[in-house]
């Protein structure tokens, strides 16, 4: 598996989306912080680069990281809402000038959903436009899906719009809400409880499991996606011991993750999936731990698919003495898991 380093490239969007977990902070990343930072990228090791944002397009430093990541032997990617890809011959630049691969920003197959919920109309219009010019530009894309309110009954639907619209693409992402200090607490009316997505969730895995396709989910625990415990981000991470980078351009600057484990509540306790599961984000502030269950399955096949073999017994030791780990950072104290179940359950 490839590590791949995100660097924020600006934070200047178009849209306005009402979940926005990056927005615009008035900081701008400068040429030199850029080139130093993929220099640490390559340094370590780092196969490729993502840049994002906002959106990074809008980026005046999109080329020159773009030659700079592929002079130190990056490949680059780019998270993007492709309202500037949409122009094919902006596309083409950037694929000159060493864009190998886009994960598009899609909310929802139909067009009013999809702009209400980033608040630019033709966003959605915009998307159409650019995936239709990858086949051309001779690069792979991916969907990247924000879980919300607002297309939380119709994930699935989604999927099957895309596949059959854009049968070229064969991996899909979706990012449950992160809820905590940006836009969504300015439009709490998004953010859906775990329960009201996973009925879509799954059809929409069983979906792509049943085509071909892959997929990953994170911020979803393990317990709203048994089936499919393999995909979730978080717990690849933590089976294959990785890490990842991050270079944020708000207070949190340049984040070297080693650790993947949000909120665990009562039922993790009891859970088999504990040791290979990074529990509930913003658990006991937006979120609520008396939706979580254990699971009662043996972890092991999970292991198995996230591996593609049989794991070693040493490895499978260290899994399990993750048992009970809980976040120094973010496991809430025990006064504050208190004072969230006295409020009602929405």
């Amino acid at each position: 598996m490839a590590n791949l380093g995100y660097l924020q490239l600006t934070r200047s969007c178009r849209q306005f989306c009402r979940f926005c977990s990056n927005p615009p902070t008035g900081v701008e990343l400068t040429e030199p912080e850029m080139r130093g930072l993929i220099d640490d990228l390559a340094d370590m090791d780092y196969d490729g680069v993502i840049l994002t944002g906002g959106e990074p397009s809008m980026s005046p430093l999109l080329f020159p990281a773009l030659a700079y990541a592929r002079e130190r032997g990056l490949y680059s990617r780019m998270i993007t809402n492709g309202q500037l890809l949409a122009d094919k011959g902006f596309f083409r630049q950037c694929v000159d000038a060493g864009l190998t691969h886009i994960h598009v920003s899609l909310h929802s197959h139909i067009e009013r959903v999809h702009d209400f919920i980033t608040r630019y109309p033709g966003s959605w219009q915009a998307i159409v436009d650019t995936l239709s010019h990858v086949p051309e530009m001779g690069i792979t894309a991916d969907i990247n899906t924000v879980i919300n309110t607002y297309n939380a009954d119709h994930l699935d639907l989604n999927v099957r719009w895309i596949c059959e619209t854009f049968p070229f693409i064969r991996h899909f992402v979706w990012n449950n809400m992160d809820p905590d200090g940006n836009r969504a607490e300015e439009n709490p009316d998004c953010i859906a409880s775990h329960r009201e997505f996973q009925v879509s969730l799954e059809r929409a895995m069983d979906y792509l499991y049943a085509t071909g396709r892959s997929f990953r989910a994170e911020r979803v625990p393990l317990c709203f996606m048994r089936r499919y415990a393999w995909a979730s981000t978080e717990t690849r991470k933590i089976v294959k011991e990785e890490e990842r980078c991050i270079r944020f351009l708000d207070r949190k600057g340049f984040v070297h993750q080693l650790e993947f484990l949000h909120g665990k509540g009562e039922a993790c306790d009891a859970c088999a999936f504990d040791p290979i599961c990074a529990g509930m984000f913003s658990m006991a502030k937006t979120f609520d731990e008396r939706e979580l269950s254990p699971v009662f399955d043996d972890p092991l096949p999970a292991i198995r698919q996230v591996l593609g073999r049989e794991p070693e017994p040493a490895l499978l030791a260290r899994i399990q003495a993750r048992r009970g780990r809980r976040s120094t950072t973010e496991q809430p104290s025990a006064e504050q898991r208190a004072a969230a179940l006295q409020r009602p359950l929405g």
